[in-house]
């Protein structure tokens, strides 16, 4: 089954440990949901650095990744169906989808 990178953009930090639970709760039952597609649960991440022949920066990138998950999905419409579903759209965010290639 293809594989496809899911790279999370964004998203509303809950504020208070009630708020933080009922995030967490969505997260969880997402990826129960998805259990049996998810190759790679993934995990926030911090901020990027990007390193090119300009030079180094330590500002995030244009459009700074909140984290990932890696997917197995029968082709690019199944996995933006998943998406769809994820917890971070109804926080703000955004999910960018990448298929992984095979080398």
């Amino acid at each position: 089954m293809p594989k496809f990178m899911f790279a999370y953009h964004g998203g509303n930090k809950p504020e208070g440990e009630a708020a933080q639970a009922e995030a967490m709760g969505r997260w969880v039952a997402w990826m129960e949901k998805y259990s049996d597609h998810l190759a790679d649960r993934g995990a926030p991440v911090g901020m990027s650095t990007t390193v090119s022949a300009d030079g180094v920066e330590n500002n995030g990138g244009a459009n700074p990744i909140s984290g990932y998950s890696l997917i197995e999905a029968a082709d690019l419409d199944a996995a933006v169906a998943m998406a769809k579903e994820c917890p971070i759209i109804v926080d703000g965010g955004s999910i960018e989808i990448a298929p992984i290639m095979a080398m």
